[in-house]
């Protein structure tokens, strides 16, 4: 069900580095044309776990992120004086939704900061094996797409 635009995702992936890595050439043509393509490989990266987590998890910005960690901090520091833990104003943290929000930003962290090393290092070939990796990983669903098409059609 979500195979497809992970490996829309991967293949635009690739083409950014490979294209790229070509760029100083074609600047003024070139340019636009991989914003453009960045643009829309963040949105369909967002639209895709943003669907699969039933709109829990938005992955291409960091303000929602922080803004939603901050209020399960606010949560869990809120003192519920005179509330009881039964009557509906009672103030209550998600801790597991905490624990997810905070490691996903430690994960745009570590991400970003390894993300600009590489690409210091390497330039727009940095992203080839990580389009591979999306590749890779979707591999099985796609088997099971295909594999559950055939038996409905047959």
């Amino acid at each position: 069900m979500y195979a497809m635009p992970l490996v829309v995702e991967g293949l635009l992936l690739l083409c950014f580095g490979v294209v790229g890595a070509n760029l100083e050439q074609h600047r003024p043509l070139l340019v636009p044309a991989m914003i453009t393509l960045l643009c829309f490989v963040m949105g369909l990266q967002n639209a895709t776990i943003t669907k699969i987590s039933k709109a829990e998890i938005r992955t291409t910005h960091v303000t929602g992120l922080v803004t939603d960690l901050g209020i399960e901090i606010g949560k869990s520091l809120y003192w519920n004086h005179g509330v009881r833990m039964t009557e509906s104003g009672y103030v209550r943290s998600d801790w597991r939704r905490l624990s997810l929000l905070a490691s996903l930003l430690a994960m745009f962290f570590v991400g970003g900061t390894a993300g600009a090393i590489e690409f210091r290092q390497f330039g727009f070939p940095a992203t080839i094996p990580l389009a591979g990796i999306v590749l890779t990983l979707a591999v099985v669903p796609v088997t099971d797409d295909l594999l559950s098409n055939r038996r409905c059609d047959s």
